[in-house]
């Protein structure tokens, strides 16, 4: 989230300004926005002038005026929400349970209430039978001057059809991640993006006022009388019983107040969008960080200085944003990367600028490779244990017993057997970073596989292997599976390697003093019974399967400032050959290499997954984001640039670089245009 309680002077001083600004143009243009709702609500095609003067007359009423104070109160309340909720890094469920817990946020009752608001103002405008909650009951006797005052049914009606319509677009902004701030691909001017988005807004929003509508109606149908009883009771007003209730067939064919709520819904839609766009807008717009400053007290706001503080998200992309755009169109900015301290003669801009992009980019190779070795070990466990449990059922049909061997200690015999010898790829060997224990997806599901847990040292209390074991065999053969030195999990701590093996197995034997507690092995034993139970359900099994295309989504979820960081460093590197006098940016050189090389490894590994789709969906054309669903698809592009743009300036110079052999290899293959 933007969170703008923070103290951080980019809040204080430039985010709450922009803010406000969103929210000043928002209130500035509700007076129009309900100029034209008014003409759309008194339509007359056969009285043209009659119409206009009526409508004009309409505007400048009391009524109106006092509409427009409840609409600027919405505004802001609207406002504060979206400005509570903003964040830049979207987020991706992976399961179905996820998202429903996504979707049901605090905030629906903000949406609800302001909707309510919103329709009382719409109600107020159109006037004639909506204006009121009470109305004058019609007798047989003398229906027109009848002074008995009875429920009004359509004030009812207008009014509960905005809070369903504020319900119906904060599940609409939860559930596809409106709250994320989109950066722009291009750098345009506020009035442009606004005027481009403009048209969209409105096909948008009279599109989802009548999806919120149509599911009114059918709601409304079937409970209708519930809300209009509590109202009677509460008000002490009796309802019309010469009038036809409106949750019937014939109530509802009302062509008049079809129109009427499907307009109200829409002009409620269109003042909220405007908004929510206005403050995207502002907020994403790109800002000046200076690279140095000689007053002491803007330090702090410096470009180098922001990229290696922990600032909020929204800096800490603004700066990175900011940091492209002088690397590809600034010479004179890029010359201050590149200067040197003084006095000392260090390179403290670049030191701090390129370790920035560098720790980015080890990040997310850390952890495309942690998610890699996850999903090749799970199956592997996967692939053992089926197999071994088609040797004991054969065993068993065959009349035959195995004496030999506890069932637990055949499964890790087979495990070991069933390993392939593999070497550790080199793209880990040249990692700068310690790596953290594997991405398991499957392992934060409450329906983890037993293969899974026992990787990562979860042993189920009913296996063999919980508790005391005796058998000798178990005892001398237990470590040989991960002290051996043909394991491959032991490879990377013998040879000194900085990535971390898959955690072993813990057996719990004669080692070990202390026996587990009767109340926690009761309390896991019954864990794993109701687990086993709900895996069995299939409408459970549906709501938390993961979806593998959702993980590999998470996974790029914040790949923006990856793309950021590649295409600054790397045209900081390419323009370094005619830029930089000092050769600052040579000393790096090799590292950027390594770094760009191991990612781009990384990334062509992902994409070879069996569940990865290989090609971006075509976006379609919507006033909601939905890029980050191909975010994934133009870090791949945007890496691939990045490696070419500094090859084709350096060209056969790179050949002198000091790489690793198979980065030597994978470098020839761009430097011939041959990737």
């Amino acid at each position: 989230m933007c969170n703008f309680s923070q103290h951080h002077w980019f809040i204080r001083k430039v985010l709450s300004w922009r803010a406000a600004a969103a929210v000043a143009w928002s209130v500035l243009l509700l007076p129009l926005c309900t100029l034209l709702f008014i003409f759309l609500c008194r339509f007359d095609l056969f009285h043209p002038v009659q119409w206009i003067s009526d409508s004009l007359n309409d505007w400048c009423s009391s009524y109106v005026m006092f509409s427009l104070l409840l609409l600027c109160i919405a505004v802001l309340m609207i406002s504060a929400s979206d400005m509570y909720c903003c964040a830049v890094v979207p987020s991706v469920s992976c399961t179905r349970v996820a998202l429903m817990a996504r979707v049901l946020h605090v905030c629906h009752f903000v949406y609800v209430a302001v909707g309510f608001i919103v329709a009382c103002c719409t109600a107020l405008i159109i006037g004639d039978r909506y204006r009121f909650i009470t109305a004058s009951c019609i007798t047989k006797e003398s229906p027109a001057t009848s002074h008995q005052i009875c429920l009004n049914e359509y004030f009812i009606f207008i009014l509960l059809a905005g809070g369903f319509t504020g319900f119906y677009y904060s599940i609409c902004y939860f559930a596809k991640n409106m709250s994320c701030l989109p950066f722009p691909a291009i750098q345009q001017y506020k009035y442009l993006r606004f005027k481009a988005a403009l048209p969209l807004l409105i096909k948008h929003s009279a599109a989802q006022s009548f999806h919120s509508v149509k599911y009114f109606y059918m709601i409304y149908f079937f409970l209708g009388y519930i809300p209009r009883a509590w109202f009677s009771t509460i008000m002490d007003l009796s309802e019309d019983r010469f009038r036809q209730p409106l949750n019937t067939l014939k109530g509802l064919m009302d062509i008049s107040l079809l129109y009427h709520t499907w307009l109200s819904g829409t002009f409620l839609l269109i003042i909220w969008y405007i908004e929510w766009l206005l403050f995207r807008i502002y907020a994403t717009e790109d800002y000046y960080f200076p690279v140095q400053s000689s007053f002491a007290e803007d330090v702090d706001r410096c470009l180098p200085k922001v990229l290696n503080s922990n600032p909020p998200l929204i800096v800490k992309f603004l700066a990175l944003q900011d940091l492209a755009l002088l690397a590809r169109h600034s010479p004179s900015r890029r010359q201050e990367v590149f200067s040197l301290s003084q006095p000392g003669g260090h390179p403290h801009n670049w030191l701090a600028i390129s370790t920035e992009c560098l720790n980015l980019l080890s990040s997310l190779t850390q952890k495309l490779v942690a998610y890699q070795e996850a999903i090749a070990v799970n199956g592997r466990i996967r692939h053992s244990y089926s197999s071994s449990g088609e040797s004991r059922s054969s065993s068993s049909s065959s009349g035959t017993s195995i004496t030999e061997e506890p069932a637990g200690q055949q499964v890790v015999t087979q495990l070991q057997k069933t390993t392939p010898q593999t070497p550790i790829p080199s793209l880990v060997k040249t990692l700068p970073f310690k790596m953290a224990a594997p991405f398991t997806p499957d392992l934060g599901s409450p329906f983890s596989s037993p293969p899974m847990n026992t990787m990562v040292g979860v042993v189920d209390p009913s296996s063999p292997w919980y508790g005391s074991v005796q058998s000798p065999h178990v005892m001398r053969r237990g470590p040989k599976l991960w002290t051996s030195g043909s394991s491959p999990y032991t490879e990377p701590a013998q040879n000194n390697s900085p990535y971390e093996a898959v955690p072993p197995v813990i057996f719990r034997g004669r080692f070990e003093e202390r026996k587990p507690n009767f109340v926690s092995i009761w309390f896991q034993q019954k864990q794993e019974q109701v687990k086993h139970f709900l895996g069995r359900r299939a409408l459970i099994m549906y709501l938390f399967d993961k979806h593998p295309e959702a993980s590999s989504q998470a996974l790029f979820a914040d790949s923006q400032a990856h793309i950021w960081a590649l295409e600054g460093l790397s045209h900081l590197v390419a323009a370094s050959l005619s830029e930089d006098r000092f050769g600052v940016v040579q000393m790096k050189l090799p590292s950027i290499l390594n770094a760009l090389l191991a990612l781009q490894e990384a990334v062509d590994k992902h994409f070879k997954l069996p569940h990865v789709s290989s090609k971006p969906v075509r976006p379609s054309e919507s006033l909601t984001d939905m890029s980050f669903k191909t975010l994934r698809f133009a870090l791949r592009s945007s890496l691939r640039t990045a490696i070419y743009r500094i090859t084709t300036a350096f060209g056969e110079h790179l050949n002198s670089v000091q790489i690793s052999a198979e980065h030597q290899k994978r470098l020839q293959q761009f430097l011939e245009y041959k990737e």
